[in-house]
C-alpha cells in the first residue's frame, strides 16, 4: 500500500512539473507586445521622374547583416542536441533549437518555417498560418525536452 502511494505521488509530481512546463511554454507564441517595424511599400508607379526621385530606396542587406541581427540570441540545444533527446523527427519535429531553458522549470524554442510547407498550402488559402494543433504539438515538444532533462527521467 505505501508502495502504491509513493507511486501515485511521483506520477502527480510528473504531471504537475508538465502541466507546469506547458503554461510557461505557451508564453512562446504570443504576439510580440512591441509594434513591429515595417518597411514603406516599394514605390513602382511615380506621376513623374521627378517624384520617383524623392522616393528612397533602401539599400539591400547583405546575408551577414541579416544573420547579424539575431547572433547575440544564444543557442542553449541545438537541432543536433534535440535529436538526441526526442525520438521525433522531420517532418513531426517541430523543435529546431531552444534558446532559453531554466532546468525543470521552462523553455523557449523556435521551429524555422517557410511558405512551402505542406501544412501551410490549405491552412488558410491567401492568409497561411500554421494550424493550432500543430503549435500545441511543438509545446508539447518543448516540454518533453524540458522533462527528459530533469534529473532522475
Amino acid at each position: 500500500n505505501l508502495r502504491h502511494k509513493f507511486k501515485r505521488n511521483q506520477s502527480n509530481k510528473m504531471k504537475l512539473a508538465l502541466l507546469a512546463t506547458l503554461a510557461t511554454a505557451a508564453t512562446a507564441f504570443v504576439a510580440p507586445s512591441a509594434p513591429l517595424t515595417t518597411r514603406s511599400p516599394t514605390q513602382i508607379f511615380a506621376e513623374d521622374e521627378a517624384e520617383a526621385a524623392e522616393v528612397e530606396e533602401p539599400a539591400p542587406r547583405s546575408a551577414a547583416e541579416i544573420s547579424a541581427l539575431t547572433s547575440s540570441v544564444k543557442t542553449i540545444f541545438s537541432l543536433e542536441d534535440i535529436n538526441g533527446i526526442l525520438p521525433h523527427r522531420y517532418p513531426f519535429l517541430l523543435v529546431d533549437k531552444v534558446v532559453e531553458y531554466e532546468q525543470g522549470k521552462r523553455a523557449v524554442g523556435i521551429k524555422s518555417v517557410t511558405l512551402n510547407e505542406p501544412h501551410f498550402t490549405g491552412h488558410f488559402p491567401n492568409r497561411p498560418i500554421m494550424p493550432g494543433v500543430l503549435q500545441v504539438e511543438a509545446l508539447a515538444q518543448l516540454a518533453g525536452i524540458v522533462c527528459l532533462q530533469m534529473e532522475g527521467a
